[in-house]
């Protein structure tokens, strides 16, 4: 059994960028380290999670690590409280949360203008204990930068069939699926999903807590701080992918027979490793790309898969930057990637991918394909060398599902 390295980049497939004559900012980036790599290996195609989804990071992982969902998923909520430290129970409604900026009753900004303080948010945080909800209790925890997590518990069972508030994700499946968001929405309010009364009262409980917590964070000093200093306030609280119950998984290894390290920095990361077993290595400083190749080294072994998530690409996707894009690209690629591509002699086997495409032309994940590289034997006749969109389209590999992908990487390790 060999030592695998198995990378996914978070958001970093694109469509053809008018700016760019056409090509994606994979495509115009200079990446000789990841085009040693491809040399080495050979190319295809992955639907993450399914054909026409456009998938949240966290559903599209689980795919990629050999675990799909047709029912019963939890529910980003759930896996990002238990990453942030929360205990979830069975009953317990989990939901994913924004700080997020209103103006004249409209969103004006899901996301608070993505400069959100880590003392900002802990101090919100504080403040909003101050809410109050009939019957039940509430733990609220910011995590990083614009994102928070809630999770509430009645006396009597949640159920998490109720609609998203934020406008950028609708609930399908009962996980999160992209939709366009136009830059000024209209407020929402939460919406019982079914009849019964444990959705009814979910939903009564998310509109009390975010009625609540839009005048909290209103008469907020940090608030006033951020106006002042010409930031955007985050004045209330967008809610998405509910959950109500912990999943039964096997573990990594009993899927897969490798034992599975993860490299985890955001807390659906440390969600999802928790919930599979896997051992959990601290990456600390995302920028830090370099300490994170060295961590993965190290953490290779014969019969061990080390999962890393490299985060970049697809904040520039969102913010239609494609520019940006490629200069990040290019920077994991010196960073990250010449480290992996001097490991090639120690014949492991390194697989590269997407969770998802964030192109900038749409500023959202979208549903289409990603390039997926796999080193090993180059197969007869091939003539892909890029890790890019074009060259991964006539890669031998054809297309794959997503739950199908680490089942063939490790077939060839």
């Amino acid at each position: 059994m060999k030592k695998v390295g198995y990378i996914l980049l978070d958001g970093c497939s694109d469509r053809p960028v008018p700016s760019m004559n056409g090509s994606t900012p994979l495509e115009t980036a200079s990446t000789p380290n990841l085009d040693r790599i491809a040399l080495q290996g050979t190319l295809g195609r992955v639907q993450t999670v399914g054909r026409g989804i456009s998938p949240e990071s966290d559903i599209a992982v689980f795919n990629m690590l050999g675990y799909s969902f047709d029912k019963g998923y939890p529910g980003r909520g759930v896996v990002e409280s238990i990453g942030a430290g929360i205990e979830v129970r069975d009953g317990d409604l989990a939901i994913r949360a924004n700080f997020a900026t209103t103006s004249g009753g409209k969103i004006v900004d899901r996301r608070a203008g993505r400069d959100m303080t880590a003392n900002d948010a802990r101090t919100l945080q504080e403040e909003l204990k101050r809410i109050r909800l009939p019957d039940a209790e509430f733990e609220f925890r910011s995590t990083i930068g614009h994102r928070a997590v809630l999770v509430i518990r009645a006396d009597k069972p949640l159920s998490a069939e109720i609609s998203n508030t934020d406008p950028g994700y609708v609930r399908l499946k009962g996980f999160g699926a992209a939709r366009e968001a136009k830059d000024v929405e209209p407020i929402q309010s939460c919406k019982a999903l079914r009849s019964g009364a444990s959705s009814r009262l979910a939903a009564r409980l998310v509109n009390s807590f975010a009625s609540q917590a839009m005048k909290i964070l209103d008469e907020a000093k940090v608030n006033k701080e951020r106006k002042r200093d010409g930031r955007k306030p985050a004045n209330m609280l967008l809610f998405r992918d509910a959950g109500d119950s912990l999943p039964k998984l096997p573990s990594f290894e009993e899927k897969h027979r490798y034992k599975g390290v993860a490299l985890v920095e955001m807390p659906a990361e440390v969600g999802i490793a928790m919930l599979l077993g896997m051992k959990m290595v601290k990456a600390g400083d995302p920028a830090d790309l370099a300490g994170k190749a060295r961590l993965l080294e190290r953490e290779m072994k014969e019969g061990t898969v080390v999962y890393a998530h490299i985060k970049g690409p697809d904040e520039f996707g969102h913010d239609g930057d494609a520019q940006g894009k490629r200069a990040n690209i290019e920077a994991i690629d010196r960073e990250f990637f010449a480290p992996m591509a001097d490991l090639l002699p120690e014949s492991p086997t390194i697989a590269v991918s997407c969770d998802h495409a964030t192109p900038c032309v749409l500023k959202m994940h979208s549903a289409d394909p990603v390039p997926l590289l796999v080193t090993g034997k180059r197969a007869t006749g091939s003539t892909s060398c890029r890790f890019t969109e074009r060259d991964a389209k006539r890669g031998p590999l054809g297309m794959l599902a997503g739950r199908a992908v680490l089942s063939k990487v490790l077939a060839s390790s």
